[in-house]
């Protein structure tokens, strides 16, 4: 039975919707005509929502998947080339290490288990939201990526804090430098995710695995998390401040909007350094 009472936080909600039920929060990015591509207003409700399902006692695990046939195609394209070049588009790239720590580090704070159902492509940020989840679930048609570099921009929302530490440096630098969609199966032999499963079935698993570990002593689960994310945190000092900055940098540059004008034309870019 959903529990109603608790569920009156999450009524501002629009991008994420959320459900509660027998004290596991169910979290689905809900932009399915866009392939949940985060713009600013998701932006802003995915670094809110992790403090306030963290206040809420009612929540003992949590899934987050992506609604229609995608987990996050990362970015909004559309946006980020309406914006290039632009004042808006300068003041945005501002607010940028600032926004982008804050959603990192609130997911890294979430002392509850979380579990990431990518029931579909999870690409560039939707891939850094993946990653940084505790367990990850994938659907064996799915793909995984950061092709940040594809649209002109440093992979610095968080990629290149997580890749390195689940393939290694060398790995990360190649997959990153050449923003290389994996598929689901390399993604699993890599250490990239813990569970391969047939589409439908990763709704279910991710919730199987969320069940267990309400069974579990929380304390002991949670503390467990903090432990390894401690390590998590430290990376995330020594680079995310860096790789945000660069990737603000970046989105003032004419090659940033060449790149998503292109990808939006769909046609090859034409790359001036510049």
């Amino acid at each position: 039975m959903t529990d109603p009472a608790p569920m009156d936080r999450y009524a501002r909600y629009r991008g994420i919707e959320v459900t509660l039920r027998d004290g596991i929060a169910s979290l689905a990015l809900n932009r399915p005509d866009h392939l949940n591509a985060v713009d600013a207003d998701l932006h802003e409700e995915l670094e809110a929502i992790w403090p306030d399902l963290a206040a809420d006692d009612a929540v003992k695990a949590v899934v987050l998947s992506g609604k229609g046939r995608a987990f996050s195609a990362g970015g909004d394209v559309a946006g980020m080339a309406a914006r290039a070049g632009s004042e808006a588009g300068m003041l945005q790239s501002l607010g940028l290490p600032r926004r982008g720590r804050r959603l990192i580090q609130n997911m890294l704070d979430l002392p509850q288990p979380l579990i990431a159902a990518v029931n579909g492509d999870a690409v560039g940020l939707g891939a850094t939201l993946a990653l940084f989840c505790d367990v990850v679930v994938m659907a064996e048609t799915a793909r995984i990526g950061d092709p940040h570099v594809r649209v002109g921009i440093v992979a610095g929302d968080g990629g290149a804090v997580i890749w390195p530490l689940l393939v290694g440096p060398n790995r990360a630098k190649e997959m990153l430098m050449r923003g290389t969609l994996l598929s689901a199966a390399e993604a699993e032999r890599l250490g990239l995710v813990n569970h391969l499963v047939p589409a439908e079935a990763v709704q279910d698993k991710a919730m199987e695995i969320a069940v267990e570990l309400t069974r579990l002593a929380p304390w002991a689960v949670r503390y467990t998390k903090a432990s390894v994310n401690q390590m998590l945190k430290q990376q995330l000092d020594t680079v995310l401040n860096l790789s945000l900055a660069f990737e603000a940098l970046t989105f003032q540059t004419r090659d940033h909007k060449e790149a998503a004008q292109s990808f939006l034309e769909k046609r090859r870019p034409a790359f001036r350094g510049m």
